[in-house]
């Protein structure tokens, strides 16, 4: 089997999952589309692609061609309790299931990039899985110790220090460590997409970098020390620059990279310039994953509606990492 292929997780199959997947799978040549492994419920792929005329065909097998759609079938335990656009523990059991499978087959190399659908974290909780996301379940399921998160935009990436948690919390977390790995996992991870010598920016945690001392110290006792390591290993960082300041000069081309301290320093900008194009990219573990960067929309679910484009941003970021 070619070593480039990805999977696609199908995520909540009470959410919009299965109909953005099928809409993308439709959207393919043939050759892209039997290349595209989906891993999750075929009854659902199914119903999706009746819903929106797409007449897919689906198979167990692998090694297919002509535009036929290889899926892993994860049998659903009790699929009469999931219902279109609700919480519930059985849809958290399969949005995980397909999560470990596809885990289980990266780590395999039977496939190379994972793209996840959307999964609720609500849900996931009820079925007895007490992750916090995708990332998390992730750096569990595949042992690693720590994890970072992308948001790779046509026009914006951030990479952040950290993600889901309080921002009383999230102020603790710079430390000179955790600031140097999230430069380093940067660098090296734009290398591998084709940059020669990316340009990497740190925003600063308090507003104007802390102004002297007078907002803050963070910045001097813990962003300077790794920002100067990170230089003496010859990558091309600067900072801490302020945060008011540092996502424009990104956007207007000066910086490739800005490493966001925190969830929503990063995540604001990022959306705010290319909500449909961002792309979340889990960096730090022993396999690749690439996601939507948006939820289940169960208000939406199996109405026909759902925009794919944030999928088709996925898949395609998750191409230009397997090389295909």
């Amino acid at each position: 089997m070619e070593v480039n292929r990805i999977g696609i997780t199908m995520g909540d199959p009470a959410g919009i999952g299965p109909e953005i997947i099928v809409k993308t799978l439709h959207e393919m040549s043939p050759e892209a589309r039997s290349r595209s492994i989906v891993v999750g419920n075929v009854d659902f792929l199914e119903r999706a692609s009746r819903m929106i005329g797409a007449q897919l065909k689906f198979s167990d097998s692998l090694d297919v061609d002509d535009g036929v759609v290889p899926v892993i079938h994860v049998p659903t335990t009790d699929s009469e309790a999931i219902k279109d656009g609700e919480v519930s523990a059985s849809a958290g059991e399969a949005a995980y299931r397909y999560v470990e499978k596809s885990v289980e087959l990266s780590l395999e190399k039977l496939i190379s990039v994972i793209v996840t659908a959307p999964l609720n974290k609500a849900a996931m909780h009820l079925a007895g899985h007490k992750y916090d996301g995708h990332t998390e379940l992730l750096a569990d399921l595949t042992g690693a110790k720590a994890s970072f998160m992308l948001l790779a935009g046509p026009k914006l990436n951030a990479i952040h220090v950290s993600t889901h948690t309080s921002l009383a919390n999230a102020a603790t977390k710079p430390t000179i460590q955790r600031v140097l790995d999230t430069i380093r996992i940067g660098d090296r991870h734009f290398k591998s997409i084709g940059y020669e010598s990316p340009r990497l920016a740190v925003a600063g945690l308090n507003p104007h970098c802390g102004e002297g001392g007078l907002f803050g110290s963070e910045e001097a006792d813990r962003l300077v020390p790794a920002i100067t390591q990170a230089k003496s290993e010859g990558i091309d960082v600067q900072g801490p620059i302020s945060g008011d300041t540092v996502f424009y000069r990104a956007l207007e081309g000066e910086f490739d990279l800005v490493v966001a301290q925190y969830h929503d320093q990063g995540h604001i900008p990022t959306k705010l310039i290319a909500f449909n194009e961002t792309v979340n990219v889990s960096l730090g573990l022993p396999i690749y994953r690439t996601s939507v960067d948006h939820g289940t929309a169960f208000d939406i679910a199996w109405n026909g509606v759902a925009n794919n484009t944030n999928m088709k941003a996925a898949i395609e970021y998750a191409r230009r990492i397997a090389g295909s």
